[in-house]
């Protein structure tokens, strides 16, 4: 461990249960780094992933945006392929592009692709699907309007899955954001995972929240309160 992060430890009760806003604030204090990091915001859901009934999966646009340069690929051909280069995607193609994937290039964060070019798509799954980047209907990835959907990602959509552990695991902005953006974005993103909540689910649902930086330890937050914008 760094110095600074242990000096970051020393800065507070690592078991100590805060509001949204005191970690926020905590957080705020810990020593600077030489690059910008990012924020990212973990929440342990009372639901078993295994049952496809219990699995929580979608996308939310952040009203604060991720301060995240976000590389989209875009598997598109005709006029959707020009729509979705017009729309700023990084890499855009048919089989050309596949064929890019399957021989290793995976220099992007997200993946969309077209109804039409879903056969092809689906032939890498063993490529995407480990890194969670196979586009799917469910997170607004496959779509016919691509240009829309490169728009949406560039501009802080982000997409939140369970984890085999029911934790989900979410870029919330930058430690150069204001409070008021990042507790913007952490309530948006808890309102979301409340709202999406399966029915299968029994028990607390909301059972873990930590907040932590890059480098950071983290920070525990009180997940009887979260729901509220304390």
């Amino acid at each position: 461990m760094s110095k600074q992060y242990n000096a970051a430890l020393g800065q507070y009760d690592r078991d100590h249960l805060h509001s949204a806003p005191e970690a926020v604030e905590v957080l705020a204090g810990f020593p600077a780094k030489k690059f910008d990091e990012g924020v990212d915001l973990v929440v342990r859901l009372g639901v078993d992933p295994r049952k496809a009934e219990e699995m929580v999966r979608g996308t939310i646009s952040l009203p604060s945006g991720t301060g995240k340069d976000v590389r989209v690929a875009v598997f598109a051909q005709g006029e959707a392929a020009q729509a979705a280069r017009d729309a700023g995607a990084e890499f855009v193609g048919a089989d050309d592009l596949a064929a890019e994937v399957e021989g290793g290039m995976m220099d992007f964060d997200v993946a969309i692709a077209a109804p039409d070019m879903m056969p092809t798509v689906g032939k890498l799954g063993r490529a995407l699907g480990p890194r969670g980047l196979m586009p799917n209907p469910k997170t607004g990835t496959v779509t016919p309007d691509v240009a829309k959907a490169v728009q949406e990602f560039k501009g802080g959509k982000v997409e939140y899955r369970t984890d085999r552990f029911g934790n989900v695991h979410v870029p919330i902005g930058k430690r150069s954001f204001t409070s008021d953006a990042l507790l913007a974005n952490l309530h948006a993103l808890i309102g979301e995972l409340v709202r999406v909540k399966p029915s299968a689910a029994k028990g607390r649902y909301i059972r873990k929240v930590v907040l932590s930086s890059t480098m950071s330890p983290g920070i525990k937050i009180d997940p009887s309160k979260v729901t509220t914008e304390d």
